[in-house]
C-alpha cells in the first residue's frame, strides 16, 4: 500500500468528524451514552493521541503535552463530568484535528517511501504501523454517528 492510499484513509476520517461534529457544542461533546462507551470529547481526544502518534512516525512534534494525552489514552477513565479539569474543549479537540490533518498532509508529502518501509524490533514496517492507527481513527470515528444523535440531530450526515 502506498503512501498516497494510506493518506488519503485520513482524508476520508477527516471528511466524516467534520460532518458528524456540525452544529454540536462542547456541552453535546460530553453527552454520555445510556451503555459502556464514551463521549465524544474522548472518542476525538482518543483520535488525536493516535494521530500524534503518527506524527511522531513522520518526525513531526505533536502540540500535546504528556498530561494532556493522558486523559484521552487507551484504557484512560470515561469523561462524567464537565468538571474534570483534565478534559480539553470541543473547540479545541476540533482546532487541534485539523491542525494535524495539515500536519500529516505534510508529513505524507515529506516521508520517503523508504522511511515508511523501515521495520521496528517486531518487524513491522512504519507504514504497518500508520495503516493500523488511521483504522483505528476510522473504528472510533463510527461512532460519532450515535453520537451526534445523542446530542438530538436526529439526521442522517453519511
Amino acid at each position: 500500500m502506498d503512501k498516497e492510499m494510506i493518506h488519503g484513509l485520513f482524508k476520508t476520517n477527516h471528511y466524516v468528524v467534520t460532518n458528524q461534529t456540525k452544529g454540536l457544542t462542547h456541552e453535546d461533546s460530553l453527552l454520555q451514552l445510556p451503555f459502556r462507551g464514551n463521549c465524544l470529547n474522548w472518542v476525538l481526544g482518543h483520535c488525536l493521541v493516535s494521530r500524534m502518534d503518527v506524527l511522531k512516525m513522520m518526525g513531526i512534534d505533536g502540540s500535546w503535552t504528556e498530561e494532556e494525552r493522558l486523559r484521552y489514552k487507551y484504557d484512560s477513565e470515561p469523561i462524567t463530568s464537565a468538571d474534570d479539569p483534565a478534559i480539553l474543549s470541543f473547540e479545541r479537540l476540533m482546532a487541534d484535528f485539523e491542525t494535524t490533518q495539515e500536519q500529516i498532509a505534510e508529513g505524507f508529502a515529506e516521508i520517503s517511501d523508504q522511511q515508511l518501509a523501515e521495520k521496528d524490533d517486531n518487524g513491522r514496517s512504519i507504514a504497518e504501523k500508520i495503516l493500523f492507527l488511521a483504522w483505528h481513527e476510522g473504528y472510533h470515528l463510527g461512532q460519532t454517528e450515535y453520537l451526534r444523535q445523542l446530542a438530538g440531530k436526529d439526521d442522517k450526515v453519511i
